[in-house]
């Protein structure tokens, strides 16, 4: 059995992207980074995926210093290598050649004792799409709310 424990979730990209398919990676990190991702000291604020010499980075994840760490503890945001395979990656980098498409990251979270990260290939949503989204999501509360009544 996988045992699944998630470290952190990007919400903001469901409600600003509309994810078209997603990827399991691996990701480089440091052992102070570690730890603090098992203590969940993490943000994706516009954390973004690229690609730099044929390999790819993610930017932008801001992985707090380890608080009982030494002076040898990471930088806040330090650019880490994404680990796919040479085919997903060759994939990826045809697909992003498309205006308006992005590689984002979803979730991070441990998978048999491994860091994975969830990446999402991502079109940006545009205003009336977000507004869309936001009133299927109040329609479908309020269809669930009116049948949980009925069923007492």
């Amino acid at each position: 059995m996988k045992e699944i424990t998630e470290i952190g979730t990007n919400k903001k990209a469901y409600h600003s992207y509309t994810i078209l398919k997603t990827y399991e990676s691996g990701i480089v990190l440091l052992g102070t980074e570690v730890k603090s991702l098992k203590m969940k000291n993490m943000n994706f604020c516009n954390s973004y995926a690229s690609f730099k010499n044929k390999e790819l980075f993610l930017f932008d994840l801001k992985i707090e210093p380890y608080l009982f760490g030494s002076h040898q503890n990471h930088n806040l945001s330090r650019i880490r290598k994404i680990l796919l395979k040479k085919s997903e990656l060759k994939k990826l980098e045809q697909t992003i050649q498309e205006k308006g498409i992005s590689i984002i990251p979803l979730k991070i979270y441990i998978k048999n004792n491994k860091i994975k990260i969830l990446l999402g290939i991502a079109k940006g949503k545009t205003y009336s799409d977000k507004r869309e989204t936001i009133k299927d999501r109040e329609t479908a509360r309020e269809i669930s709310s009116v049948l949980k009544k009925r069923a007492y």
